[in-house]
């Protein structure tokens, strides 16, 4: 069971920034190239564009158990974990990922994704949610909304999308600022992820801006 939806996740969790181009096509319209050879119009449908996404006024702080500041060495920022709970690693399967996490007693796991470049939140949401859907068509946004998270604003997502048959969920903060991008996204099995909510929000609400 781990090693499927790992596996699985592998393919569907990798929201590059660089894994779509932008085209324009001889009438002027703005498209979006995927290495697949798919595209569709950049251009957001109505529904789209009457959709806001809401904020959210609680404030959220990293949990008392959260001890080891795994740091970035693309952004900067930083992950408070509690190492009791959480098993972390340099990402080996992902080469758009700088790190892989994985609950000790659980099918719980998490990644980092980091870049160099700042990506408004707006449009690092759409990325992310363009290439996954280009792996899990099916794939649907059940909630997002802004939050604060350590003083920083960033961005909830929860997603469910399937695979060659099996449900998974995805549940990540998005952050961007002028010093980087970070995608921090936890997954399991949709039939786990009320189990695993609380667990996988502590470890989200880790991340943290680091000035040195």
């Amino acid at each position: 069971m781990k090693k499927i939806i790992f596996t699985l996740t592998i393919m569907a969790i990798v929201f590059s920034a660089n894994a779509q181009k932008k085209a324009v096509t001889e009438n002027g319209e703005e498209v979006l190239l995927y290495k697949d050879g798919t595209w569709k119009y950049s251009e957001p449908s109505e529904e789209e564009e009457k959709k806001e996404i809401p904020t959210n006024t609680k404030k959220y702080d990293k949990p008392d158990g959260a001890s080891f500041l795994l740091k970035s060495n693309k952004a900067k920022v930083g992950f408070w974990i509690d190492s009791k709970k959480w098993t972390f690693k340099k990402a080996e399967n992902n080469k758009d990922a700088e790190y892989e996490l994985q609950l000790k007693k659980g099918d719980l796991y998490a990644m980092i994704i980091s870049e160099k470049v700042e990506i408004q939140l707006e449009s690092l949401r759409d990325i992310a949610v363009d290439n996954g859907k280009s792996v899990a068509p099916d794939l649907e946004v059940v909630k997002e909304e802004y939050r604060t998270v350590n003083g920083q604003k960033v961005l909830c997502i929860k997603m469910n999308g399937s695979m060659q048959g099996i449900k998974i969920a995805y549940f990540g903060y998005y952050y961007s600022n002028s010093e980087g991008t970070v995608q921090f996204v936890t997954y399991t099995s949709q039939n786990l992820a009320n189990e695993y909510e609380e667990v996988a929000e502590n470890l989200l609400n880790g991340i943290t801006k680091i000035d040195n």
